[in-house]
This record gives structure tokens, C-alpha cells and sequence, in this order.
């Protein structure tokens, strides 16, 4: 794979070509918490809600249609609309708890890995794009999630929305 850095701070992500000639970003995060509890961070409903760009179940198994829905605040921000047949757009590919984590969601591929290290976990996040041109406001969104993944993990108070954060981030990635 070759990659480049967005930016010059470690904690954004990485835009690289895959093997496919495809479009992919990629986090890394080390936390201190151990991976049975970045797990529920990455799949809880109540979590997910915070910071998710979308309404899902992942507790299914392996191979199952998913539905990914329009959360209530992309409704309201950008009249976005729901499908309410809730058509699956989306397929659950590994579920391995507490260390992988992989789903196609509207031709894109999101892998979530899982290492426990000595003091806790490395987080990888891969998204493969189907669309090259959205890999800057991705990544900045995933950006955005990723902190209120962390401010959830060390128990803080998100005072923050994580769709402003990804719009003020969005000049790092562009």
C-alpha cells in the first residue's frame, strides 16, 4: 500500500491507494483502555448514537444484511430522509469480538481492529472509499468521531457536536 499523511499532527489520518488502486483512510489510536471496552465503543447502539454517521445494528451475524439509517440530526441539519422500506445497504463481513470488526456499508468497506497492548488497546480504523473525492470530508468526519469515541472511553462529557468538529476539520484535509 502506499500512503500519504494529511497534515503534519500524528493523530490525523492517513489517505492511501490500496493494492486495488482504490481510495482508503486509516486511523490509529492507542488507548488506555483494554479492548473489550473500545469493542463497546465501536458497537453499542447508545454509543454509536454520540458519534456514528448513521443508525445501525451490528449485533448480528456474520454475513447479515445491515441497514444503515439517517440519524435524527442529518434529518434535521440537512433534510436528509430515511428510507422507509429500510432496504439493506450494507453487510456484516468479520465480527470477531473484541478485535475485528469489518462491514460493507453502501460499497464501502470499514474495518475496525482491536490489539490489546500493555497498557491497553491499539485502535486501526481502515474505511475504503468507493468515491476518491470523499476521502477529505471522511476522514474528517472519522476525525470528529474518533474524539468522541475517545472523550466516551475516558468517561469526559462531550460538549461538543461532532458534525461542527468534522466541518472545522475539514481544511486539514482538503
Amino acid at each position: 500500500m502506499i500512503g500519504y499523511i494529511v497534515g503534519m499532527d500524528r493523530r490525523r489520518g492517513t489517505v492511501f491507494a490500496t493494492d486495488d488502486g482504490r481510495t482508503a483512510i486509516r486511523f490509529e489510536r492507542v488507548l488506555p483502555h483494554p479492548p473489550e471496552q473500545v469493542w463497546q465503543a465501536i458497537t453499542d447502539p447508545a454509543r454509536l448514537s454520540a458519534w456514528f454517521p448513521a443508525v445501525v445494528d451490528l449485533d448480528r451475524p456474520v454475513g447479515s444484511a445491515l441497514y444503515f439509517g439517517v440519524t435524527a440530526e442529518q434529518q434535521r441539519r440537512y433534510g436528509m430522509a430515511d428510507d422507509p422500506d429500510r432496504t439493506p445497504n450494507g453487510r456484516l463481513l468479520r465480527s470477531e469480538p473484541p478485535e475485528v470488526l469489518e462491514y460493507e456499508w453502501s460499497g464501502e468497506i470499514l474495518t475496525w481492529e482491536i490489539t490489546r497492548t500493555a497498557t491497553g488497546s491499539l485502535l486501526v480504523f481502515t474505511n475504503v472509499l468507493t468515491e476518491p473525492d470523499a476521502a477529505g470530508p471522511a476522514t474528517a468526519g472519522w476525525e470528529a468521531g474518533l474524539e468522541v469515541v475517545e472523550a466516551q472511553l475516558d468517561g469526559k462529557p462531550i460538549t461538543w457536536d461532532p458534525l461542527d468538529r468534522a466541518e472545522e476539520l475539514s481544511a486539514a484535509y482538503e
